[in-house]
């Protein structure tokens, strides 16, 4: 299916955004992702929605490899393969093994999942399907994440992602052509500096 709005060149999206889209893409091995040109034609809201989404993920309170898995489940809830396969590879780099990622089409119910593992999952599924989390599962989570931040981060995490999807399934954005590899050095090093900054 062909895009509904085309990813952007410098002229559509400006330079100030050509240049953040360029280096992310150079940060993340390759060119400029169709997610960051296409947003981008928004120019205003492009700079606000990064600030946004990058204080949730990389820069969130909630470790790496829980993000991903969260993320991994809500691109599979909201049948988004263009976010499926850039988590993928980004999950794989925050520690998930290539099972645990493959196995986040199962669901929470699936065998292998850590009790943590599992109340995340579900609580992706919950907020997916009911657009709310009931009591129980609310308890759990408090019990295991404790932090009030990282448990309001966790609902900001799933509905920016589903929102995130929804966007990117209705835009019809089109595969990137680059290829899915190992995280680039920058892009980790980056990730450290804003973990060291919270």
């Amino acid at each position: 299916m062909a895009a509904r709005i085309p990813p952007g060149t410098r002229a559509d999206v400006g330079a100030v955004n050509w240049l953040v889209a360029r280096a992310i893409g150079l940060a993340a091995g390759g060119h400029p992702p169709n997610v960051f040109t296409t947003l981008a034609r928004n120019r205003s809201l492009f700079r606000r929605w990064l600030l946004f989404a990058g204080g949730l993920m990389p820069g969130g309170r909630l470790p790496r490899a829980d993000a991903e898995l969260v993320i991994l489940r809500v691109a599979h809830n909201c049948g988004s393969a263009y976010e499926r396969r850039h988590h993928e590879r980004l999950g794989r780099a925050a520690g998930l093994s290539a099972q645990e990622v493959d196995r986040t089409t199962a669901g929470p119910d699936a065998p292998g999942w850590s009790a943590r593992q599992g109340l995340l999952l579900r609580a992706a599924d919950a907020l997916h399907a009911d657009r709310d989390v009931g009591d129980e599962l609310w308890a759990a989570l408090r019990a295991e994440l404790a932090d009030e931040r990282v448990l309001i981060e966790l609902l900001l995490l799933i509905g920016h992602y589903e929102m995130l999807a929804m966007t990117l399934n209705a835009l019809r954005v089109e595969p990137d052509a680059q290829a899915i590899g190992e995280q680039p050095k920058l892009m980790r090093m980056a990730e450290k500096a804003l973990r060291r900054g919270r």
